[in-house]
């Protein structure tokens, strides 16, 4: 399983180490990413993969939340089941 994980916010140096090093301690791998700054602003998608988690979905969602809360981003994530609901026709 995977997951769909969005970073928005100010730029500031470290934003990709902070959010890879939450991803890493809770077992998630990360398999593609993009991001790009524009005009100041920082974004971020990241696609992981669920299979190594050492704790649950949930803990991973509140951890990257609380992350994003302590850097001052908006960081969401989606689980591929969702993410496929949604943009299923």
């Amino acid at each position: 399983m995977k997951a769909v994980i969005t970073v928005i916010g100010r730029d500031a140096v470290g934003i990709l180490a902070k959010v890879s090093a939450e991803c890493a301690a809770k077992g998630a791998n990360i398999i593609d990413v993009t991001q790009s700054v524009m005009s100041g602003m920082f974004t971020m998608i990241m696609l992981v993969e669920l299979g190594g988690l050492n704790s649950d979905f949930s803990e991973l969602v509140n951890s990257l939340e609380a992350l994003g809360e302590q850097i001052g981003m908006k960081v969401h994530v989606m689980h591929e089941d969702i993410f496929n609901s949604m943009h299923r026709i």
